[in-house]
């Protein structure tokens, strides 16, 4: 969550009328002591309290930084200054390895408030319960510095607490997983820097580097370790979200299904995905903050802009901040993208779509997760095109070629899913108009079969256009057309036929004398004869309410003149 400034501005006041008074404070009433003849003992425990903040351990999802194994040494030996001193000095690495952007500038004063108050309070209560400086009696020691130990972790938990209640207005548990694995890893740690603290009497600066190097190995390894699980976790992921890609046969639900699965496996904050049309990279999705917004951003070139050089190079590329792709980026970019990471959807070894993301946060995405990108967008190329095919496949199976309208397979399934309904008592009504062109066959004698299947595909384009969402439009066959719809009464689907039927005669039709050599462009008046039934009162079944359409189509309209509507009559 993004604070306000205003907040922000808080935080700042709280670290100036803390921190610079509480170290004024804490020198004169606990200053440093034994630092002659140890300067160089003193320097290697400031340089592990620089280096440990930089080499966090995960330990099952929890980061954690052992900064209090060198910062108790530095506060059982040479007191209280000397340990507040350390850890404020930690936290200049801590933030860079957290990777803090502008906006973010108030965790530094907002850390160094928290630091400083641990390290006080939990300093103040080892003196309270009878520890000094230097102590090397274990028996005195111990009680004193393990509720230094203690406090220190209670402390700093309670901050974290009120910092999330108050400032990010966000309810937090006190016994959260990560609390119990920073105590459990502090309290594990601690008898280790009782050793350190003891063995510097003996070895001086080398007692850290005897226990530091291998600390800091250990650390490496680790942390090694926890890149390769997570290397694992995103290749499991990464094989769930390719299953979940395939089993989808609709190219729209395959987009947002990708979208969706890679903000919650990757840091994103922005994502597009962009289709390779002719020249022009094409926005078909774009998500901002969590939020779906209008893809009505200017079209791309190849080789304009960062997705543009990837559509031309078939290259992936990584940049971790925004100097290093502020000179390629063309067109739209957020304000305050830091990272960018922008891979190609290839399929059959050709570029079709370009996928990119984008975070504020500078060193966003790792190495790693490129590769697992550019295997999730392998994934998203086959799922587009099998659910391409399908839609095409579908779309053949139940779309008449010509006109472009439903078939008569269509139609009939969805008469009968429509009944069900009326059944069910999800519909009301149920009403089809069916309507056969006049005189057609004049027309195809006259001036040829491809001129009669002009007055058609016009035809089908005025009827979508009127019909709009109230029903379905379908070629039944030949000249004869049908209107399925839903939740229409009698009177109703009567008005709307009539309305059908005026706007078939009193606006005459395009065509091109296909018999004739010179195809001259002509204007031809059609009327049509239209029949109308409505369920339940005309019929208890599909087929019924067919025939009784047909019935009124031909003996009431046709019969009687033509050029007009008729209802069903028993």
């Amino acid at each position: 969550m993004t604070l306000s400034v205003k907040k922000k501005l808080y935080i700042l006041l709280a670290w100036l009328a803390l921190v610079p008074a509480g170290l004024y404070f804490t020198y004169q009433n606990y200053p440093p002591e034994n630092i002659a003849g140890n300067e160089l003992e003193l320097l290697t425990l400031v340089a592990f309290a620089t280096f440990i903040p930089l080499m966090p351990i995960v330990i099952n999802g929890a980061t954690i930084f052992f900064i209090q194994w060198v910062t108790l040494v530095g506060f059982i030996k040479y007191g209280l200054f000397i340990e507040i001193v350390l850890m404020q000095f930690s936290i200049i690495p801590l933030l860079i390895r957290l990777r803090l952007t502008k906006t973010d500038w108030h965790r530094i004063p907002l850390n160094s408030v928290m630091f400083f108050l641990v390290s006080l309070v939990s300093g103040l209560i080892y003196f309270l319960f009878g520890g000094e400086v230097g102590l090397r009696d274990i028996g005195q020691l111990l009680f004193p510095i393990l509720s230094y130990q203690i406090v220190s972790i209670m402390i700093n938990q309670i901050l974290l607490l009120l910092y999330q209640h108050y400032v990010v207005n966000n309810d937090v548990r006190f016994y959260s997983k990560d609390f119990v694995w920073d105590f459990t890893a502090n309290m594990i740690m601690f008898p280790l820097s009782l050793s350190l603290y003891y063995l510097t009497f003996e070895l001086g600066a080398f007692a850290s580097l005897l226990i530091g190097i291998p600390f800091v190995s250990l650390s490496i390894i680790l942390k090694l370790y926890n890149s390769s699980e997570k290397i694992n976790e995103y290749l499991q992921k990464a094989g769930e979200i390719g299953h979940q890609l395939t089993e989808s046969l609709k190219v729209k639900e395959v987009l947002d299904i990708f979208i969706e699965k890679i903000i919650e496996t990757l840091p994103v904050e922005y994502a597009y995905i962009l289709d390779c049309q002719d020249e022009e990279l094409v926005l078909l999705r774009r998500v901002e903050n969590g939020e779906m917004k209008a893809n009505n951003l200017r079209p791309l070139k190849k080789s304009q802009g960062i997705s543009g050089v990837v559509w031309e190079t078939g290259t992936s590329v990584l940049y971790t901040s925004r100097s290093e792709w502020t000179d390629i980026a063309e067109g739209y970019m957020p304000d305050g993208v830091e990272s960018v990471l922008c891979v190609p959807i290839v399929r059959s070894q050709k570029v079709r779509g370009i996928l990119l993301l984008a975070s504020s946060k500078k060193k966003a995405y790792e190495k790693y997760q490129l590769m697992i990108v550019d295997i999730l967008c392998s994934y998203l190329g086959v799922a587009i095109a099998n659910a391409r095919h399908h839609e095409r496949t579908k779309k053949n199976s139940e779309r008449c070629a010509l006109t472009g309208l439903y078939n008569y397979r269509y139609f009939e399934d969805l008469l009968s899913l429509e009944f069900n309904h009326l059944d069910a008592g999800k519909r009301q009504s149920l009403s089809l108009i069916m309507l056969d062109l006049d005189h057609f066959k004049v027309i195809n004698d006259n001036y040829g079969h491809q001129s009669g299947n002009e007055i058609l595909i016009e035809l089908a384009d005025r009827l979508r256009t009127l019909i709009d969402s109230r029903g379905t439009v379908a070629r039944y066959g030949g000249e004869e057309f049908v209107i399925l719809l839903p939740d229409t009464k009698r009177d109703e689907a009567l008005r709307l036929a009539e309305h059908v039927r005026g706007a078939i005669a009193n606006e005459p039709f395009t065509l091109h004398d296909s018999l004739d050599e010179s195809n001259k462009r002509m204007m031809v008046r059609i009327t049509a004869s239209i029949g109308v039934s409505t369920a339940p009162e005309d019929a208890d079944d599909t087929l019924a309410l067919i025939r009784h359409a047909d019935r009124a189509l031909y003996t009431g309209a046709k019969q009687a003149g033509r050029n007009r509507v008729a209802q069903y009559v028993k």
